[in-house]
């Protein structure tokens, strides 16, 4: 029903999100079997069996409604974080919490902004609500170009989103790097009867980070008031299907947020399950010693087939594929590996593939390697289990 009014520009204009395909689908379409899924940087080892249980336990009250106020669970993060339980906020997700930002802070003829190359989640939610989103371009590392995004703001950008590490791109912006961009931020558009903009501080993958330089987020929010943390359970705790996130933030900005989320938004079942995954730290630390040793292998088996590959901070690796992706990913998924291309800013050409056990990475890697062309002979990939 396009341009008869019935929906504003906005929406209009707006593209759907399109997550990894679901394996029962692709399976369904192509006729495969036993079809692998890495591509939306799920943790391939799953959830604490803690957390398992607690959910079991939860469902025999499922009549109830839930904690409208997730009351244990922000207890537990506020202890955990070592922040007071009105610093916590509960999304659906963390992707609720990006358009309840937008919604809260931004007004009519405000912007939001970020970088081209990231999160498409963050110009979504600007545009739905009616909101010019200023996009800068990604740096030649293919991660935050931080001065061009300080260089394209104005007094009108009320919030501003960084994810970091970056998705698609799996870049860390270190801290004195973001150190520098809040103080130029500040000295350019902080000053006017607005105070600064909101800092949005996306840490989804932050359990992955090894790298030394790693800014420390809860210091960057307490030394800057109008910064926002947000965390995620779907990650390293391996809870997406029960979309469990949060957001660190003041008192102030957090009183805010809760006047616009929705009434019972954290099911019980994922408030029971987080409070576990939460508690259950040997698990998590088993997770990520796993994660980053297959992201090491990962990425060697690729740079042995000759692909360039971002380096990554995060669950996932990017490479270049050299070709159109969309069509490589194609061939992929009817070999049965489901990885996902990535376009647009500078990436066309390359394949976001989540990174895998052992054996998941061999087989994305085997397939790869049929379907590029390239000789087995080139093809490797660390086979013992660390």
């Amino acid at each position: 029903m396009g341009g008869d009014g019935l929906v504003s520009e906005a929406i209009e204009g707006l593209e759907p999100y399109k997550p990894g395909k679901p394996i029962e689908e692709v399976e369904r379409e192509l006729g495969v079997k036993a079809a692998l899924k890495l591509a939306s940087n799920e943790n391939v080892w799953g959830p604490s069996p803690r957390a398992l249980e607690a959910a079991q336990t939860a469902l025999a009250t499922l009549w109830l409604y839930p904690d409208a106020a997730s009351h244990a669970l922000r207890t537990a993060l506020a202890e955990h974080h070592g922040v007071q339980r009105d610093n916590i906020v509960v999304g659906n997700g963390s992707n609720e919490l990006i358009g309840m930002l937008v919604r809260c802070f931004v007004r009519p003829g405000q912007t939001v902004a970020s970088s081209a190359g990231s999160f498409i989640a963050y110009a979504i939610a600007a545009r739905s609500h009616g909101h010019r989103m200023i996009e800068a371009p990604l740096g030649r590392d293919a991660g935050y170009d931080l001065d061009a995004l300080v260089d394209a703001v104005d007094e009108t950008t009320r919030v501003i989103f960084i994810a970091n590490p970056n998705n698609p791109t799996g870049t860390l912006i270190g801290g004195a790097a973001l150190s520098r961009f809040l103080a130029r931020l500040d000295a350019k558009v902080g000053g006017g009867p607005a105070g600064p903009p909101i800092v949005v501080l996306d840490e989804a993958y932050v359990d992955f980070v090894d790298r030394g330089d790693a800014p420390d987020g809860l210091a960057v929010w307490r030394a800057r008031p109008r910064t926002v943390l947000l965390r995620t359970f779907s990650k390293a705790y391996g809870l997406a299907g029960l979309r469990v996130g949060y957001a660190i933030c003041g008192a102030e900005v957090a009183g805010y947020l809760n006047r616009v989320r929705d009434p019972f938004n954290l099911n019980a079942v994922g408030q029971a399950a987080a409070r576990a995954a939460l508690a259950d730290r040997g698990w998590l630390a088993e997770v990520v010693r796993q994660t980053i040793a297959s992201r090491q292998a990962l990425g060697a088996a690729l740079e042995g087939l000759g692909l360039t590959v971002v380096p990554s901070q995060t669950n996932f690796v990017l490479v270049d594929v050299g070709q159109d992706a969309v069509a490589v990913n194609d061939r992929l998924m009817r070999r049965g590996v489901i990885a996902r291309p990535v376009g647009g800013a500078g990436l066309d050409g390359h394949l976001r593939v989540t990174v895998g056990r052992p054996e998941d990475n061999r087989r994305f890697i085997e397939a790869l390697t049929s379907v590029l062309g390239l000789g087995s002979d080139r093809q490797g990939i660390a086979s013992e289990e660390r």
